[in-house]
Formats: C-alpha cells, structure tokens, sequence
C-alpha cells in the first residue's frame, strides 16, 4: 500500500522530521514501512496495517507541534505505542470506535475525549475525572463494546455505587438485577445507543454483559473483562481499594466520576484519595476533562461553569468542589493544550483528602 501525506505546514517540516530525519527513521524502523519526503508531501509504503498507522502517528506529531509542543524521540515512540494498542485492541482510528450498531459510530469530539480514548487503549486501568456532560461513560462503554466486538475480550462488567443523589428513595421492589436497574440507568441509555435491544438483553441473560452492584464485587477475579465503575465520586476509600484489587489478567478496568458531585455523607471520596496515591504508579492513566470538554446542549457548559463560579465553602461541600482538584483551567491557557493533569503517570504536590 501506499499513501501520501501532505503536510499542514510546511514551515513545520523541520520540527517533524527532526534532525537528519531521525523521527522519520523512527517510525520507519519501529513499523516497517519505507518513507520518503519531498518538499510538502511524505510518501509512506507498506502493508495496508503499517502505513496506517503510520499515518496516525505522523498527524498526531503534527498535532503536537500545532499545540506548540516539541516533537521529542520520547513523543514519537510513545505515538507509535499508541497507535499500535489502539490497533490491536479494535481502535482502528483514534477518530472512530466501532460499535455494534453500525449506523452509529462514537466518535471523540474534543481533544481531551481523544486523550481518553487513547489513554483506555493504552492503559489497563484508567481513571476518567471531570463535569457532566464530557463523555466519561459513554465513551468508556464505547471502548468497552468494540474490544467487545473484536473479540479482545470475554464480557463487559457494569459497577456503580448504590449512592442516592439527595435524596432517600427508600427500599426498591424487586430482585438484585431490579434494585440496581436505576442506578445503572445511564450505562444501559449508553449501550443502547451501541447495540440493540435484543443483543442487549440476549448478552444480559448469557452474562457477557454484567450489572453487579459494588458491594457484590469482594472476593472476586475479574479476567478478560472489560469492567466500567461509574459514579466513583461516591465510592468510600475501602471500596475503591477493594474495587481495585479485583483486576485480573487480560482485563481493562476503567473508572469515571465527576469530584464536584460527591453525595456521601462521609465526604471522604474513594475516587479522589486514588487519584491522590496512585498518580505516581507507572502503567495507571489518570485522565482529567474540562467544561471545554462538555459536549452536551451548550446550556450544560454555561450551567456547569455557573454553578463552579458561585460555590462557596458555606452552601457546599468545599472539601469536594474546591481545590487541591481545580476542575477548570488558568485563564491565558490554551483550553486544547494539555495539562499535568490530562494523563497523569506521576506524582504531585497536592495534598490528600481529609
């Protein structure tokens, strides 16, 4: 196969190729494929699978050094790392996850959805923070369907902490399956949008697809799953870590949750005090989205920035809204440049939670 690339800018053609062309030699080595460049134009030649990701790994450099960041041999062997899990794992694009229902490809619309998406197809336990409406769920159960569907993995395991929202409901009628319906109720709306109703139900009753409630999840090995915690906010520190701990081999576990939203009446959040110690361990993505990332009705962004501007110590909880964790970014910062707290695989200064 071959293919021809046609730079953004050809003032950038330096920056990209790096010096004598070492970057270009990179990719050429690490994937097999021949590359030669010619004023504007790379020409890429190679297996169809090779060249592919290729290309992926040349427009992500140039997404690099559109945001102003240098384009290192570490940046370029981590691209190519990227797009090669991303491959294997039924990630074809980094722009489209293939589903079940083929009219309905879920596609990240911003660029911190995209640090997400790679971010799960890298990482066998990511951790996804940030406001309603940026896609945390949707976009986990995405991935988890493709891998699903490509035969990467064995079953999807939905978890999410029975925690009312300010409110008492009181007991629920029903079995197991019937009590935890409503609090899973977002994750199902998400897998309907992915596969059909029967596929869905038939999954269900074969236990490819699984709704366990957290407090089910001790004393079990989870192995080639796919295994979504949702609403990890209202986690306590004792179930995140016995949560945690049920990871087993082949498996990818991922956890989202909005740190604004904690409706324990402890206050001390799981999902924030494993943001805390585990940000240093090699291997762990923790991924933060921005209102810049909501992608709901314009009205959710507004609302959310709204509601972040007024919130004081005396009619909230300040110990889950305000810092150590700022939710939006420094004014003057470019919203689409990265942060030390998009993707995390190292430490900080921020203290723990109380």
């Amino acid at each position: 196969m071959e293919l021809t690339l046609t730079l953004e800018d050809a003032s950038t053609r330096g920056a990209l190729f790096g010096a004598g062309d070492c970057n270009l030699k990179l990719i050429r080595a690490a994937l097999g494929v021949q590359i030669s460049a010619r004023d504007s134009l790379i020409k890429v030649v190679g297996s169809s699978s090779a060249v592919n990701k290729a290309a992926q790994v040349i427009r992500r450099l140039q997404n690099s050094i559109r945001q102003g960041r240098p384009v290192t041999k570490e940046l370029v062997s981590n691209a190519i790392a990227v797009c090669a899990a991303a491959e294997a794992q039924g990630l074809d694009s980094m722009e489209t996850i293939e589903v079940y229902a083929h009219e309905n490809l879920v596609i990240p619309k911003t660029d911190g959805q995209r640090r997400y998406v790679e971010a799960m197809a890298s990482h066998d336990l990511t951790f996804c923070l940030g406001p309603a409406g940026t896609g945390k769920t949707y976009l986990a159960v995405a991935v988890a369907v493709s891998l699903l569907k490509r035969g990467a993995l064995k079953r999807i395991i939905l978890v999410r902490p029975a925690v009312e929202a300010g409110e008492k409901l009181g007991y629920l009628p029903g079995d197991m399956q019937a009590k935890v319906n409503p609090y899973l109720r977002p994750i199902f709306d998400a897998m309907h949008d992915m596969m059909s109703f029967e596929q869905l139900k038939r999954f269900m009753q074969n236990d490819v697809v699984e709704v366990v409630p957290l407090a089910f999840m001790r004393g079990r090995t989870l192995n080639n799953a796919a295994v979504i915690l949702d609403e990890a906010q209202n986690t306590t520190v004792q179930q995140m870590l016995m949560f945690l701990t049920r990871l087993g081999h082949h498996s990818k576990m991922i956890v989202t949750g909005d740190d604004s939203q904690v409706d324990l009446e402890s206050g001390r959040s799981g999902l924030v005090d494993a943001e805390y110690r585990l940000s240093s361990i090699k291997g762990i993505a923790i991924v933060r989205l921005y209102e810049t990332d909501i992608v709901r009705h314009k009205l959710v962004q507004k609302i959310v920035s709204a509601y972040d501007k007024n919130s004081s110590p005396a009619d909230s909880r300040s110990w889950a809204r305000k810092p150590p964790y700022s939710r939006t970014r420094p004014e003057g910062v470019d919203p689409n440049e990265p942060s030390a707290d998009d993707v995390s695989d190292r430490p900080d200064n921020r203290e723990p939670g109380p």
